[in-house]
């Protein structure tokens, strides 16, 4: 059982947390609506807020409009309190670029670029982003989308050799200690992009895979509205499904028009009958939407049910939904909370 001191304090920070994304989604609140919204009582929702102004991370707008009686304040949320520094790293047809962003607390972003660099290692990564960190305001949370696997910000797998196996994320935590550090896979940074922009009514399954030019395919998956990266991140590596070819004869079949349909129609048919998702995009520069009748009727032609068939989206350009993915997992970590699960069985 935990001690009730810390107890307390998890209540707290739960209690802090649920007033700001209150207050963030309301715009402008007194103090009365958001213990109204929140369910706080009004005693608590005063001490955060006053504990809040005094940190800047909400805004005192001054008196409401008065209806007899004492004005309530209003207050806001500072979404540029502080910020969060993206990087998108990529290699692609031998061209190694990092695209860089800013993003306040509401996701809007600024001052992005995209850099052409001879070669990409842990030593430019780092001192891209110390000199980043230098010239922007409060930076609380750094997020990094890599082709690759990161297993607690150690890089494995990865298209960009030089970051293999390197502990990157430790050693960014050692030199900005109070700096959260994200590093994600970029198919699991894009389908969470992709899969917000659907607007779901309700929780569904729903994978993106992609094809790229001269690279294995990969994909990422949401469970019941859940981002699914597995035990070690490695999760979505579909080039590993037993496609009965070696890894070198797949790379050369994504070459050829039938070789591509064929691994694309077999990653398909995998996806459809592992999880039944509502909806699978797939993406990359090999992929023309002109190509969908094909890869739908190549999953019923391997016998996948029509009534078990998802929608198929091709879209060849995923880059706004792989930087907007960053930007939410990033500001994500900067947010306490406990999960309640409920049981299913």
């Amino acid at each position: 059982m935990l001690p009730t001191s810390h107890n307390t304090q998890q209540v707290k920070r739960i209690n802090v947390e649920l007033v700001k994304n209150t207050l963030r989604s309301m715009g402008v609140g007194t103090k009365a609506s958001i213990a109204n919204l929140t369910k706080l009582s009004v005693a608590t929702c005063g001490t955060i807020l006053n504990e809040l102004l005094q940190t800047g991370e909400i805004i005192d707008l001054g008196p409401d409009e008065s209806s007899g009686g004492r004005p309530a304040s209003r207050y806001q949320f500072n979404a540029d309190y502080a910020s969060v520094l993206c990087l998108i790293i990529r290699t692609e047809g031998g061209i190694h670029s990092i695209t860089h962003t800013y993003a306040n607390l509401n996701g809007e972003m600024a001052d992005e670029h995209t850099l052409i660099l001879d070669e990409i290692n842990v030593t430019v990564v780092e001192e891209l982003i110390a000199n980043l960190i230098e010239q922007h305001h409060n930076v609380q949370a750094i997020g990094i989308g890599i082709p690759g696997v990161a297993h607690n910000g150690v890089i494995g797998i990865c298209d960009v050799p030089e970051l293999m196996y390197h502990p990157l994320g430790p050693r960014l935590k050692e030199q900005y200690e109070d700096v959260e550090v994200v590093i994600g896979n970029d198919m699991n940074l894009t389908v969470y992009g992709l899969y917000n922009q659907q607007q779901f009514e309700e929780e569904k399954n729903f994978a993106v895979v992609t094809f790229p030019e001269n690279h294995f395919p990969g994909a990422g998956f949401i469970i019941d509205g859940r981002p699914l990266t597995g035990n070690t991140q490695f999760g979505g590596e579909v080039s590993f499904l037993p496609f009965g070819v070696s890894r070198e004869e797949q790379l050369r079949m994504l070459k050829t028009t039938e070789g591509l349909q064929e691994l694309v129609v077999q990653t398909l048919v995998s996806i459809i009958a592992i999880i039944n998702p509502a909806t699978i995009v797939v993406t990359g520069d090999t992929m023309d939407p002109a190509m969908r009748d094909g890869l739908a009727q190549g999953c019923l032609d391997h016998l996948i049910p029509q009534e078990h068939m998802p929608e198929l989206i091709i879209q060849r350009d995923t880059r706004r939904e792989y930087v907007t993915g960053l930007v939410a997992v990033t500001l994500e970590s900067l947010t306490y909370r406990i999960q309640v699960v409920e049981k299913q069985w």
